[in-house]
């Protein structure tokens, strides 16, 4: 990754935080586009990017929007990819990682999600989010500090060291119940796997319903040792 300064100083991300900290989502949202020009939303079509989108295009309707197609997603994923896109607009950009399945297969080994989940998601995810993110100075994501231990203390303004942006997290604060209130409210189109008890969804593979009781990312990389793609480490 490019080793160029933040677009804001930790001084100013660090008063930001403070400042916007129990802001509402629209806010920070209006923050982010404000400060920063070269910014872009990282939508997976959960139940919190889809939330997002609904506000993004009300904040800023040129705001740029992109997704990681894995060539592993649940057809219901691309469903309400489609929904969302007839219903907003927005400015939808994909990105696809640089091996088909077959190559992946044929240098790696066959369902490399199986023996070596990292590596899967190194080269479906986090090669085509670091192509994503290399252009831009900040990025927008749906995180939620409930969500796992890993993501208790984001901010709503952060600096990125991985990547190298800032990371604006308009809901960090938000809860599971607030981002369902606001689906319902606002009649936002959402993967209908989260009615079949996937709170949580990634790729095909990888991705199970929760029971009741599990934690919400139970059924990610269920039998690893594994709660995050890489994306937000």
């Amino acid at each position: 990754m490019s080793t160029k300064p933040f677009v804001l100083s930790a001084e100013e991300v660090v008063r930001f935080n403070e400042e916007y900290l129990n802001k509402t989502p629209e806010e920070i949202l209006e923050l982010a586009f404000s400060t920063v020009e070269n910014i872009a939303f990282a939508c997976s079509f959960g139940a919190e990017d889809v939330a997002l989108v609904d506000m993004i295009v009300k904040v800023n309707p040129q705001a740029k929007v992109f997704y990681l197609d894995t060539n592993l997603l649940f057809p219901e994923t691309h469903e309400v990819k489609n929904r969302i896109v007839e219903k907003y607009s927005p400015n939808l950009i994909k990105y696809t990682p640089l091996l088909t399945l077959d190559e992946q297969a044929e240098q790696r080994g066959d369902q490399l999600w199986a023996s070596d989940p990292n590596g899967c998601c190194g080269i479906r995810k986090v090669e085509p989010l670091k192509r994503a993110l290399s252009e831009l100075d900040a990025w927008i994501t749906g995180i939620r500090r409930e969500q796992s231990p890993t993501r208790a203390d984001a901010g709503v303004v952060e600096l990125d060291t991985k990547f190298n942006l800032v990371k604006f997290n308009p809901i960090a604060l938000w809860t599971e119940k607030q981002v369902w209130d606001y689906i319902v409210q606002h009649e936002v189109p959402y993967n209908k796997l989260h009615d079949q008890g996937f709170p949580s969804i990634g790729c095909i593979p990888c991705t199970r319903a929760v029971k009741p009781g599990e934690d919400p990312r139970a059924g990610r990389w269920a039998n690893h040792e594994k709660t995050e793609c890489g994306l937000h480490q």
